[in-house]
């Protein structure tokens, strides 16, 4: 099991739009010394959904390559169209990724059943450990308690992001899940009391700029000492707001390029943070990581 702060990594990338490979490998290098517990690619932070097929395959091996061991590697491979998400875990998998993370099928809406049997064949066709994907907000599906229990009983279902930032139905599903299965928040505001609540870490976008504060949070609230987990959080709490100004992964890249970590380009239908956000996000990274 994976436990800590797991960033959802960003892709970056070119002034041309090009996959920036030298600084990807300087960006795991990054997470590796600053205490990130393992490496989510190509999720919705890493813009998967501008990706070409081989693209994100070829992000997820030289993750793989680069990262040499030193660090797991969550793949994301999640897709609407379920036999896509069976050949990109397949591909994953192929590739040594340590898991994988699946989003539940977005814009088609399925039902309840549907989903269950959506990730019941990613399952089956391959025998990697997978993580499940709840964020309701960005796909227009809800995967209920209920099922995500029902999903547990299968082997190689091992997790769940869980960004809903429901704390109160995280709890609850927490108290429900079997020994061994994990919740992680996928909401970076209410991480320390998801935490609390009994989650073993965070799939974080705010890890991206503050990896080492994300980390040491987690550390502590892992380690029982809550109270201090919470000052941590604190201090970063007002970059969890700025993040989101926008949606993902428009402020985390602007912050990474005021950072000198990356160049903010990201690809069309993304466009850079709207100038009225720009100072907002850099005074959140002046006053909380300096």
């Amino acid at each position: 099991m994976i436990t800590g702060s797991i960033v959802a990594l960003v892709t970056p990338m070119t002034d041309s739009g090009d996959v920036d490979w030298r600084t990807l490998e300087r960006l795991i290098d990054f997470h590796i010394e600053n205490g990130t517990a393992a490496l989510g690619l190509v999720g919705t932070t890493g813009e998967a959904s501008t990706l070409s097929h081989p693209e994100h395959r070829e992000v997820i091996r030289f993750g793989v390559s680069h990262a040499g061991g030193r660090i797991p590697i969550m793949a994301g491979t999640g897709s609407n169209s379920t036999l896509e998400a069976v050949e990109l875990t397949v591909a994953a998998a192929e590739a040594g990724a340590d898991c994988a993370l699946l989003v539940t099928p977005y814009y088609n809406r399925p039902t309840q059943e549907g989903m269950f049997q959506h990730f019941s064949a990613v399952a089956g066709a391959i025998n990697l450990p997978i993580i499940l994907y709840n964020v309701p907000s960005r796909t227009g599906c809800d995967l209920a308690n209920d099922t995500i229990l029902r999903l547990s009983q299968i082997e190689n279902i091992v997790g769940l992001k869980d960004a809903t930032g429901d704390v109160q139905r995280g709890a609850a599903l927490i108290q429900s899940l079997p020994e061994g299965f994990a919740v992680y928040s996928g909401d970076d505001g209410t991480t320390c009391d998801l935490l609390e609540a009994g989650a073993k870490g965070c799939i974080s976008v705010t890890a991206n700029v503050a990896p080492a504060e994300m980390a040491e949070m987690c550390r502590l609230a892992l380690a029982g000492d809550i109270s201090a987990a919470r000052a941590v959080d604190q201090k970063v709490q007002r970059l969890h707001q700025t993040l989101f100004l926008e949606p993902n992964p428009i402020p985390v890249k602007y912050a990474m390029g005021y950072m000198g970590l990356i160049e903010p380009t990201m690809r069309l239908p993304l466009t850079p943070l709207s100038a009225q956000f720009q100072g907002e996000v850099t005074k959140a990274i002046d006053e909380c990581l300096n």
